[in-house]
């Protein structure tokens, strides 16, 4: 696969994320028809004639959405949260829950997609409660697998946030389960990233897990 660069996207787009439509993206033409390329051979191979009328737009189409779903290579954790940081003496957890992320499996570029439940403890810092999702999404619009995924998460929070602790949990189901393998429609997968006080204190864990799951609620 063909990873995009930097001077693929338009740095404004990357800005205006959730706003823009993939098919108007601004990129860089020979880059893009090379990616497009590709993308043609891919249907031939599978048996498609690239020529017919319904895939005349395809090449172009998927490489702009490729590009789109992979743009987190492009974005760094500290540029989106930039100076969103506040002094704070608030000593209780924060916690953002149910934070939707839509990301691909790197075994099979499929897609998996989810919700994590993000919490922190504060160390004097604070940080824009809008945020925290923002660095949930520079991390899943890479090719990924989800247990990578939480752990980038929690580090990129203590990182920059230098907290007393940070816990992850991220629900998703995975269409490479679900299309093709083992078939299985209803199975969900569920992982933890624990920094901190939230591994290394029971009360302060099992708070975070009941907060993140109450009453036993999943995705």
């Amino acid at each position: 696969m063909i990873r995009p660069t930097r001077d693929l996207l338009d740095p404004a787009l990357l800005r205006g994320a959730t706003e823009v439509d993939t098919d108007e993206m601004s990129v860089d033409t020979d880059r893009m028809h090379e990616f497009e390329q590709v993308i043609r051979r891919q249907l031939e191979l599978v048996g498609e004639d690239p020529e017919r009328e319904g895939l005349l737009k395809t090449p172009s189409r998927v490489a702009k959405a490729l590009s789109w779903l992979t743009r987190g290579y492009e974005l760094d954790p500290a540029e989106v949260i930039g100076d969103a940081i506040f002094n704070e003496n608030h000593e209780n957890m924060v916690m953002v829950r149910d934070i939707e992320l839509y990301s691909m499996c790197e075994h099979h570029m499929l897609p998996f997609f989810g919700r994590a439940h993000v919490a922190y403890i504060p160390d004097g810092k604070i940080v824009g409660l809008s945020k925290i999702p923002r660095v949930v999404e520079v991390f899943a619009r890479r090719l990924q697998v989800q247990e990578r995924l939480g752990e980038q998460v929690a580090d990129a929070l203590v990182d920059v946030l230098r907290p007393k602790g940070v816990g992850v949990v991220i629900e998703a189901v995975h269409l490479c389960m679900m299309m093709r393998g083992v078939e299985k429609q209803n199975s969900r997968t569920i992982t933890s990233s624990l920094r901190g006080v939230f591994r290394d204190d029971a009360r302060t864990r099992s708070e975070f897990l009941r907060l993140a799951h109450p009453n036993g609620a999943g995705y």
